[in-house]
């Protein structure tokens, strides 16, 4: 067993906490009923199989993380289009779906913590845009979103230029 399925056994390799709980929260949404939630569950539990398939390795939080934010990510994009196509009840759809998603997720980083980061960098010789990307972006892997970390980045050089 791949420890997706079925009751956990003692034959069945440790599966990793959040996927423990999305698999819990699946059966719930579907026990209640929540048409919209067990569909976003369901999506993101085959997303997160087909990962671990790509990877050929059991996943870990860190590797949920990264699909969540990844389905996120995509979704936002869809809600994006859909505003400009003027389909204001399919970018609805897809903001209920990221609010769920977004409760899978560890606590994110405040803005003065990563302005902080951010200043660090900076005095540490990053004088543009990717130097300072680079220097900042692994101390927040999974915890903050590239495209904000950008808009600090930007901001704090242009303070310094």
């Amino acid at each position: 067993m791949n420890g997706w399925q079925g009751s956990p056994s003692l034959a069945s390799p440790p599966m990793a906490e959040l996927l423990a709980r999305l698999q819990s929260d699946l059966n719930a949404s579907r026990k209640a009923q929540d048409k919209a939630r067990t569909l976003v569950l369901g999506t993101t539990l085959a997303d997160l199989r087909n990962r671990e398939i790509e990877l050929r390795r059991e996943l870990s939080d860190e590797d949920a993380i990264e699909v969540l934010r990844r389905g996120i990510k995509r979704r936002r994009e869809s809600i994006e289009m859909y505003t400009k196509g003027n389909r204001e009840e399919l970018a609805a759809k897809e903001r209920g779906e990221v609010e769920i998603l977004e409760t899978y997720l560890p606590a994110g980083v405040s803005d003065d913590e990563l302005r902080a980061a951010v200043r660090a960098a900076i005095a540490g010789g990053a004088t543009n845009v990717g130097a300072a990307m680079g220097k900042v972006m692994p101390q927040f892997k999974g915890r903050a979103e590239g495209g904000r970390i950008n808009a600090i980045v930007r901001e704090e050089l242009s303070r310094q230029g």
